[in-house]
């Protein structure tokens, strides 16, 4: 089981995966931060964008933080950073 670090920023004006920010992915959800609303629109995003199934994500720490870790089932940490890979010079982020 792989993992991924996060930064998120929760009730942003929509959901994107806005890129690269030193080790951690910066993901940006409409959700607000309350009744793990955030984190649920944080995995839906990242397996859509991926065409991963939702249920093999899971918040391993972070929970009320904006700093969080998931963990992917079926995936190493090779296989996370080539699913996210960090932004290319001249290309749009994720």
């Amino acid at each position: 089981m792989g993992r991924l670090s996060l930064k998120v920023v929760p009730g942003s004006s929509r959901d994107e995966v806005a890129g690269w920010l030193g080790d951690s992915l910066t993901v940006k959800v409409k959700a607000p931060p309350e009744k793990c609303r955030a984190n649920e629109a944080v995995v839906a995003l990242l397996a859509d964008r991926r065409g991963i199934d939702p249920s093999n994500f899971v918040v391993v720490s972070g929970h009320g933080s904006p700093a969080k870790v998931v963990a992917v089932d079926g995936m190493d940490d090779k296989a996370i950073r080539e699913a996210f890979p960090r932004e290319k010079p001249g290309k749009p982020a994720v």
